[in-house]
């Protein structure tokens, strides 16, 4: 049977991981899956009570001694897939906005050996229940979605979506090339340049409930031009290997 192991970076996440972790166990309780699933939380350095409530818990985790992003935390569960040889990798937020009931939608593409690399996506799918995040946000998404297309020549809709499936091959080199500023979209960009097949499927997701995004509305513009300028960096300059 096929090995999936759940990556859930964490940072500052002390009112949310507990739940989320408890969303996916009784998801393995209540269904058969046709695959393994684990899980491992990366503590990201966080400077609330997230570390003492995974110890209290006992919930499979690595604390990283500082923080190091996004990028680094979700760079430390790769490596961990790949070390402990997992057939796929499925980056899961900490904050339990992604839907487990969603899982085998988004590496079931992966497990048949069609694709490499999947992204669940709000977009593609029409679903009044589906959060699709602030009018802001998804006119700054499509922005990134024009920038991705242009590079690639690929249509990406959910360019920001942290809820993706990589297969071994992905789970190697993202253990060795991850980016670490903006790592979502500018990874999309890594992964088509490289000749690896992309998906965008269907995914369910919630409104955060607790704790704030990493992008404050503040940082949105610095934001935007800063990733875009990393899609263009990384669509049309050769990677050092």
């Amino acid at each position: 049977m096929k090995k999936v192991l759940l990556i859930i970076p964490a940072y500052n996440e002390e009112k949310s991981i507990q739940n989320t972790v408890k969303m996916v166990e009784d998801f393995k309780d209540e269904n058969k899956l046709p695959f393994t699933l684990d899980y491992i939380v990366i503590n990201d350095g966080s400077k609330d009570g997230t570390e003492k409530i995974l110890d209290d818990n006992k919930l499979n985790h690595i604390d990283l001694v500082q923080n190091l992003g996004i990028g680094g935390a979700v760079q430390t569960g790769y490596l961990f897939a790949s070390r402990n040889m997992y057939d796929v990798a499925v980056q899961f937020d900490g904050d339990g906005q992604h839907d487990i009931a969603s899982i085998e939608d988004v590496v079931s593409p992966i497990l048949s050996g069609q694709y490499d690399f999947t992204i669940g996506s709000r977009f593609i799918e029409e679903n009044a229940e589906n959060f699709k995040s602030s009018k802001a946000r998804r006119m700054g998404i499509n922005l990134i979605s024009y920038a991705i297309k242009f590079v690639t020549g690929n249509k990406i809709y959910d360019t920001t979506s942290g809820y993706r499936a990589a297969n071994k091959s992905v789970i190697r080199y993202f253990s060795k090339n991850y980016p670490m500023a903006y790592p979502e979209p500018e990874s999309i960009v890594r992964l088509m340049k490289h000749g690896y097949k992309v998906k965008e499927v269907p995914a369910h997701m919630f409104e955060r409930a607790e704790g704030e995004s990493s992008i404050s509305a503040f940082k949105s513009v610095t934001y935007m031009m800063d990733v875009l300028t990393s899609i263009f960096i990384a669509g049309f300059m050769k990677e050092a290997e």
